[in-house]
């Protein structure tokens, strides 16, 4: 048993981007989906894969919806639903123990077991028990797929899903991770930007996210849009899938879920639709708790002593083919929530949302609502505690909220760090009420932009929120990307934009003058000069570079090639190298793989899937961004750029865009849609969406019931 504790404990330093849910292994099979029941659903797949679920309840939609995913990424889903029983290690071994732990540690079950019935509307709870049912469906029918122990699915499993994953999108993993490998200090572990719901394949990866939209006062022809524009890793559990809802219960939504969702994240219905991008308020605390010397389980708080509840967390953990050891582990709570008992100290948690089982709820109500107030009225359940919203309509309505479960905490603390837990002056309760938030409705400007920014510079005008409204313990964010800055200055400056220029404006490709990019590359050209023939060679290179990252330029691989390292450690709150050093690796490297600086960006910047390997524009921290990683001399795209949907309203309705960067089957090789969407994509093009059944008949590849 001792021996086990310490597995756990030294996994737990790493337990950088988490997973999802459930207190007891075996408690995952103890509800079984009803028998009997029958789902009335179509699936039509069109040419490029995209399956349009057609059913004639809401439910009927969940259940279809599932099954289409499953048949293009199972396994991606059942890995989601393992992490939501606490399976993960039972399946994948010691690595995913801290995986499971964080389950127990945050009570996900005890929350989902108390709140489901009475906090989650019937529709709700009808559309996650279809979803569940759905998945067991095509599981049974392809037995060989699943792991051990994991049928049938329940609804309670998809709520635990968001449950848990909804915190890691606003850092807690970062924070737990940072904790366990630090020393007692006087600030608390720095917030991570990290967003990913279970575990990221690529955990270096860079993430952001763009939404813009432009009402009638701005655009040239009277009409709306909206760019949907969500950054993620191309693969994984957190990558984009494309899939069109559609029931007689008034269920008519286009847009883009992840593995284990039964409603789509974000897109457009008939008549509104809204986009997501992480933003980054200070969400976490971290309390030091004092702790009795007489007696461990105890902690002091307002002058009196306390007992820690304490539990044992099983954790199952696959040692070597079929033999398994089942440990326990120590799992601690208090009146703050969460604790863990370090060498350095014991430490308690507080997040926002604690507690809240209704964010699938909300994002349920969200595809419902037919106009801007029935989308605040779900807006404002505020089961979702972090993301902006970027919204538009057709009544030519445009909306930006900085949404966000602001925690109303006491002044005079420094709540960025290390809290003293035996106070009740830093237990928090209550939030900023939604209507308080910083937001923007339709501003003179016509239009408004966030790039993962800060808030207070939406748009242009007066129209803003005002900083000073907003007290600093909410520690909302002041950084502007460049994809801000790059957006303010092109909508900014055309009073009338056309539907052409808000495609060209979305693929822009450029660097602002006012961007740290310009203000790393000043400093690289005014380094005194050095005796390295190579890094004179790059010196002169990046001299001649215009800011810009277009596939064919032979300036920007140096370029780029020397910020993005910084540009990635910035993102995740992490000492960035110095420039001049990554500059000198970058020209070394390139002069290595090429025998010259200056190659075309293109042929270092590529999309590699199956047997594809495209040349790629864009790259960090444009609006048109490419992440990826340095190897053997090529840029390999992860990351950045991926689903885009771009929507265009008027009075009569709405039409829209969309591309992937790879296609619907996002992990089946041997499907025709596994890259069919790719040369699209390099070349910066889209592909129209069709909502009505006659269009999708008109382009239709099949059509089954599941």
């Amino acid at each position: 048993m001792r021996r086990g504790i310490a597995i756990v404990s030294a996994i737990c330093v790493a337990i950088g981007a988490v997973i999802i849910i459930h207190l007891f292994g075996e408690k995952g099979n103890a509800e079984a989906v009803p028998t009997g029941k029958t789902y009335d659903v179509r699936i039509l797949r069109d040419t490029w894969g995209v399956p349009h679920i057609f059913g004639r309840t809401d439910a009927d939609v969940a259940y279809g919806l599932a099954y289409a995913h499953a048949e293009d990424d199972f396994k991606t889903i059942q890995d989601s639903l393992l992490a939501a029983r606490g399976q993960l290690a039972s399946v994948y071994g010691r690595k995913s123990a801290p995986m499971d732990y964080l389950v127990h540690l945050l009570r996900i079950w005890d929350v989902v077991d108390s709140k489901y019935e009475a906090d989650l509307s019937p529709e709700t709870k009808a559309i996650c028990e279809a979803y569940a049912a759905g998945l067991t469906r095509y599981a049974e029918q392809h037995p060989r797929e699943v792991a051990p122990g994991l049928l049938p699915f329940r609804g309670k499993d998809i709520v635990a899903g968001f449950v848990q994953k909804v915190p890691l999108f606003f850092g807690l993993d970062s924070t737990l991770s940072k904790l366990y490998a630090s020393k007692p200090a006087q600030s608390a572990p720095a917030r991570s930007s990290t967003h990913a719901l279970l575990w990221t394949p690529t955990p270096d990866a860079m993430t952001g996210s763009n939404t813009f939209a432009v009402s009638p006062a701005r655009s040239a022809d009277g009409k709306t849009r909206l760019a949907i524009n969500s950054h993620q890793p191309w693969t994984g559990p957190v990558a984009w899938y494309e899939t069109h809802l559609h029931s007689e219960e008034g269920w008519d939504m286009v847009g883009g879920v992840f593995p284990g969702s039964p409603t789509i994240l974000h897109g457009h219905n008939r008549n509104l639709g809204w986009a997501h991008t992480v933003n980054r308020p200070d969400l976490i605390d971290v309390y030091v708790l004092e702790i009795n010397p007489e007696n461990p389980t105890r902690y002091k708080f307002d002058g009196s002593w306390r007992d820690l509840e304490v539990r044992s967390a099983p954790i199952k953990v696959k040692l070597l083919g079929p033999i398994s050891w089942t440990f326990k582990k120590e799992v601690l709570w208090s009146v703050y929530g969460p604790v863990i008992r370090l060498p350095h100290g014991t430490y308690a948690l507080r997040y926002a949302g604690m507690g809240d089982v209704r964010q699938v709820e909300q994002w349920y109500r969200m595809n419902k609502a037919r106009n801007l107030d029935e989308w605040l009225d779900a807006m404002r359940i505020q089961g979702i505690p972090s993301f902006n919203c970027g919204y538009a309509d057709r009544e030519g309505n445009i909306y930006y909220i900085y949404n966000a479960r602001l925690p109303l905490r006491a002044e005079g603390y420094d709540w960025s760090g290390y809290l003293p837990g035996n106070t009740s002056e830093t237990l928090w309760t209550e939030y900023l009420p939604f209507d308080k938030l910083p937001q923007v409705k339709n501003p003179a400007s016509g239009f408004f932009q966030n790039c993962n920014s800060c808030p207070f510079q939406t748009t242009i005008g007066s129209d803003n929120p005002k900083p000073e409204s907003f007290s600093p313990t909410f520690g909302i964010e002041t950084r502007m990307t460049n994809r801000a800055l790059r957006a303010l200055e092109l909508f900014g400056s055309d009073e009338s934009i056309t539907e052409e220029e808000f495609y060209t404006y979305k693929y822009d490709v450029t660097y602002s003058k006012k961007s740290q990019v310009a203000q790393l590359v000043g400093t690289v050209l005014s380094a005194p000069r050095s005796d390295d023939p190579v890094v004179r060679e790059a010196v002169e290179v990046l001299r001649a570079w215009d800011l810009r990252t277009n596939p064919e330029n032979t300036n920007a691989a140096i370029a780029a090639l020397t910020v993005d390292p910084i540009l990635r450690a910035q993102y995740r709150d992490k000492q960035p190298p110095d420039v001049m050093t990554t500059f000198v690796d970058a020209a070394h490297g390139l002069k290595r793989f090429y025998g010259r600086i200056d190659v075309p960006w293109n042929q270092v910047n590529r999309l590699r899937r199956g047997k594809l390997d495209l040349g790629l524009g864009g790259g960090p921290d444009v609006l048109h961004a490419i992440h990826g990683k340095f190897k053997d001399g090529h840029m390999i795209g992860d990351s950045g750029e991926c689903y885009v949907l771009m929507v265009t309203f008027d009075k009569k309705g709405v039409a829209s865009r969309s591309i992937h960067q790879y296609g619907s089957a996002t992990l089946d090789s041997k499907s025709p849609h596994y890259a069919d969407q790719s040369l699209l994509f390099v070349k910066c093009e889209m592909k129209p969406v069709w909502l009505d059944e006659s269009e999708i008949r008109a382009h239709l590849e099949r059509e089954y019931r599941p």
